[in-house]
C-alpha cells in the first residue's frame, strides 16, 4: 500500500480551516502573549497566598489589612484602602470584619472627627507576627523560580509596566481608581 505524502500548502490550508482567527502577530502578539503570561502567572502565585492564609480562616484582603496595619502601624481608613487596594466600601467591610474576628479596632482620629484609624488588637498583633515570617516564606518559596537578580529586575520591569498603564489612563482621561466599565449582561435564549 502505497502512502501519499501531502503538500505543505494543503497542510497548511487544512490547518487553517481548523483555526478560524489566529493571534495577531507582531507587538500587538507579543503584548497579548506578555497579558496572558502575567495573568497566569498571577493565577498561580495567587493559590499559593490563598491556600496560606486559609488556613489561618483570613482571606487575602483580610491578610492584606492585617499585614499592612502589623507594618506600619495605625492608618486612616482611606490609607488602609489605597494600601490594600480595596474600594472605600470594601474597605468599611473588611475592617468590620476583622473588627468582629477581634483583630483589628477602629480609633477615633483626634484631629478629625470625620476620620478614623485602624490598628490591630493585641490579638491581631499576635496573629500577623505569628504567621507572617512563614507566609514571607512561602511566597519566597513560591518566586524560587527566579534569582535574586532576577526578581529585582521584574520587579522594575513591572513597576514601569504599572506606571505606563497609569498613564495610559491618565491620557485616556480615565481615573485609574475608577470602576472598569462594566459589560453589558446579555440573555441566553434556550430554544426548544
Amino acid at each position: 500500500m502505497a502512502t501519499q505524502s501531502l503538500s505543505p500548502e494543503l497542510v497548511e490550508h487544512a490547518a487553517a480551516a481548523f483555526v478560524p482567527h489566529p493571534p495577531p502577530g507582531g507587538v500587538l502578539g507579543t503584548s497579548l502573549k506578555l497579558w496572558i503570561v502575567l495573568a497566569r502567572a498571577y493565577e498561580s502565585l495567587a493559590k499559593h497566598t490563598a491556600d496560606d492564609v486559609a488556613r489561618h480562616g483570613l482571606t487575602i484582603p483580610e491578610f492584606g489589612v492585617l499585614e499592612v496595619l502589623y507594618h506600619k502601624g495605625p492608618l486612616l481608613l482611606r490609607e488602609v484602602q489605597k494600601r490594600v487596594l480595596v474600594s472605600s466600601g470594601g474597605t468599611t467591610f473588611l475592617i468590620d470584619r476583622l473588627v468582629a474576628k477581634g483583630l483589628v479596632e477602629r480609633r477615633d482620629c483626634p484631629a478629625d472627627r470625620r476620620a478614623r484609624y485602624a490598628a490591630l488588637t493585641p490579638d491581631g498583633e499576635a496573629l500577623i507576627a505569628d504567621i507572617f515570617p512563614e507566609h514571607a516564606a512561602r511566597i519566597a518559596r513560591a518566586l524560587s523560580g527566579l534569582s535574586a537578580t532576577e526578581q529585582r529586575e521584574l520587579t522594575e520591569g513591572l513597576k514601569a509596566l504599572g506606571k505606563g498603564a497609569a498613564a495610559q489612563m491618565e491620557a485616556e482621561g480615565r481615573d485609574d481608581d475608577a470602576p472598569a466599565p462594566r459589560r453589558r449582561r446579555t440573555k441566553t435564549v434556550t430554544r426548544a
